[in-house]
């Protein structure tokens, strides 16, 4: 199974993505922080309960991905491995402080329990493919789902009405390197994109993708 989640945090819609099979469920990303409970109804409203997560995948550092892993860490405990890669992994447990939210008193963090590398592959769901898209931050990683040709694109690209339409330059810390990151997925069998912002496309995606780059 997966599952595109729809969550709205004060009138932004956000995508975190679900996987899952008959053992354990992976959430792809936290929300806002405090959104527990619409992480928890959603899972639901697709047959998931909340107790079947077991991993977590955080895409990168921002507060709109990280931002409910302290309620889960904190409601599943040790049950819950949480992922990421290791340039974002100090950002995401405190020790440094968030590139983009650094002004935050009390900003949300969690322990990561293991980090993320190019080409390294999860065996849940049907097998997790890390691609590292660094450029968002250094740390973006992509997810590619080689059974259901799915690429979960976090923030290296935003879509709009189904269309993939760029990257999001104001919240990019290196432009440069976020277009790189790009190319990385010419050279995967896509039919279907999850954008973090925007939602899911579909449809000549390599021809959508090469007119960004």
């Amino acid at each position: 199974g997966v599952e595109m989640l729809h969550l709205e945090f004060n009138g932004i819609i956000i995508h975190p993505t679900l996987l899952w099979n008959q053992e354990m469920a992976v959430l792809i990303d936290t929300g806002f922080p405090g959104q527990i409970e619409d992480i928890r109804v959603a899972m639901e409203k697709v047959g998931i309960s909340f107790d079947k997560l077991k991993v977590i995948i955080l895409t990168h550092q921002d507060i709109d991905h990280i931002g409910s892993i302290p309620e889960i860490l904190q409601e599943c405990g040790s049950n819950i491995k949480v992922y990421a890669h290791d340039l974002d992994k100090p950002y995401i447990q405190g020790d440094l402080s968030l590139l983009k939210d650094g002004h935050l008193e009390n900003p949300p963090k969690g322990k990561v329990d293991d980090t993320l590398k190019d080409g390294q592959e999860l065996p849940y769901c049907g097998g997790i493919r890390i691609i590292h898209t660094p450029g968002h931050t250094p740390g973006h990683i992509s997810l590619y789902l080689e059974q259901s040709k799915t690429l979960i694109a976090g923030d290296s690209m935003y879509s709009e009405n189904g269309i993939i339409k760029g990257i999001h330059a104001p919240t990019v810390l290196d432009i440069k390197e976020a277009r790189l990151s790009l190319k990385k997925y010419l050279d995967l069998d896509i039919e279907s994109v999850v954008c973090y912002h925007g939602g899911l496309s579909k449809g000549n995606i390599h021809d959508q993708i090469q007119e960004v780059i």
